[in-house]
């Protein structure tokens, strides 16, 4: 298990303001945007179209502060700057256009030579290696401004953990850059696919969220489909054919024993997921040729009916404070999605564009949703807020689907199929404001993602 030890949180009186301030709204703004560097002086920004110029940081290969650590400080110092490039809104300077070096983290930063080269901020770091444990110490400087930005800060893990490590000092620099949480420290499960297109094998497996550390969670014996994150991250829920029919499982991420679960009796339930709190489960229950959404509760036993209609009820999601489920339906004759209480009751339909919605999620941070839209034979992620103003489409493909949230909000996660015979689906992210869409790597097809929380 990963300790960490900091030498202080970080103080906001201490911070470089100028550059949180105006990286903040780098990060924050969804409109059209512009960046303006101020030269000589202190960051700033001024945003004004989409085309939005990322912020220069440089990462001078960490410290070895021990014999043997030098491998180990230089693949923590790729992580770092590949989760921050990664982003789309930082942009890595090469070791090559260096002026001075970083031989100490001790020694006082030559501001003037890191000027420049432009870069706007500076990560330096140090590793040591003792027997199996491994402490990491870095500092983030404000360079146009020549301050540090907030106190250095130290962490203690496992030789096991170390890529953890790096995602969480990631984090933290991410975090005071934009005053935003990171979300570099988490896990993504989803559904790992092999063989043809015509006979696909489908198995569980989970990895990080840049795609490394991948674990299998189940064999490819069944049918598995739509894996959800509990919300503390340790469990994860899913539909399974292993049975015959799609039946609901749990599973354990730590021991991966799984049990299924006692949902209402019908003849399949499918698309679930926890409550915010992991108490009870709300999925979709078909019986009789009807589809409705369904609350159980996971200790005892108790089952709530949440929906009444002849009409087919799927794919809902809690809101984060667990008041509200917004859902897909076709009562109104197309594919659309409605936001009703968390108890059930008269549903209000919150999607009116051309063509079909489905398959909504909540954003963590409550603000928005993200769904799967259709339309014209293309298919499209896109967000709205919650009363289904403002809709913007992020996607565009053959097809597009089942959009997952990152911890903080701030990215999304979906699957893309390629079209033909030796079509296979492969998993995206793409930014909020629709910027900077990249694959996941994964070792082979890969579908469905689930992205779960920051990890402890």
């Amino acid at each position: 298990m990963m300790t960490r030890s900091f030498q202080s949180l970080f103080d906001p009186a201490a911070l470089g303001l100028a550059l949180v301030s105006c990286a903040l709204a780098l990060i924050l703004s969804l409109a059209p945007a512009t960046p303006a560097f101020a030269q000589g002086g202190p960051l700033r920004l001024t945003i004004t179209n989409p085309n939005v110029q990322p912020l220069p940081f440089a990462v001078p290969t960490f410290e070895a502060e021990t014999p043997g650590a030098e491998q180990l400080a230089a693949d923590i110092s790729r992580v770092i700057a590949a989760d921050l490039t990664g982003t789309g809104v930082f942009r890595e300077i090469p070791a090559t256009a260096f002026v001075s070096t970083v031989d100490s983290f001790a020694q006082p930063v030559a501001y003037t030579d890191w000027r420049t080269i432009n870069a706007q901020a500076l990560i330096t770091g140090a590793v040591a290696v003792n027997g199996g444990q491994v402490t990491v110490k870095f500092r983030l400087y404000d360079v146009f401004s020549g301050t540090e930005l907030g106190a250095g800060q130290q962490l203690v893990g496992t030789t096991d953990g170390w890529r953890r490590m790096a995602h969480k000092v990631a984090d933290q620099v991410y975090s005071r850059i934009t005053g935003e949480g990171g979300y570099f420290d988490s896990r993504v499960v989803f559904v790992a696919e092999t063989g043809p297109k015509n006979d696909r094998r489908k198995r569980l497996a989970i990895m990080d969220y840049d795609g490394a550390n991948v674990q299998y969670l189940t064999d490819s014996s069944s049918i598995v489909l739509a894996p959800r994150f509990s919300p503390l991250g340790d469990r994860v829920i899913y539909t399974s054919w292993d049975s015959g029919f799609p039946r609901i499982n749990a599973l354990d991420v730590g021991t991966v024993t799984r049990q299924q679960l006692a949902t209402q009796q019908g003849e399949m339930s499918f698309s679930p997921r926890f409550s915010r709190d992991g108490r009870s489960v709300i999925y979709s229950l078909s019986n009789g040729g009807n589809t409705d959404i369904w609350r159980t509760d996971i200790g005892t036993g108790q089952h709530q009916r949440l929906t009444n209609a002849p009409s087919i009820e799927t794919a809902p999601s809690l809101s984060p404070d667990g008041a509200r489920i917004v859902f897909e339906s076709d009562r109104s004759g197309t594919q659309q999605l409605y936001v009703m209480s968390a108890t059930g009751g008269e549903p209000q339909r919150i999607s009116f564009g051309e063509g079909r919605y489905g398959s909504p999620v909540w954003s963590p941070r409550g603000d928005l949703i993200a769904f799967t839209k259709q339309n014209a034979g293309r298919f499209h992620i896109g967000v709205m807020r919650t009363d289904g103003s403002e809709e913007r489409l992020l996607t565009a493909s053959f097809l597009d689907e089942s959009p997952t949230w990152s911890p903080n909000g701030r990215v999304l996660m979906f699957t893309r199929e390629t079209q033909g015979e030796s079509g296979a689906p492969a998993i995206y992210s793409v930014d909020v404001s629709g910027r900077n869409l990249q694959r996941v790597d994964t070792p082979a097809a890969a579908s469905d993602a689930s992205w779960g929380p920051l990890q402890p």
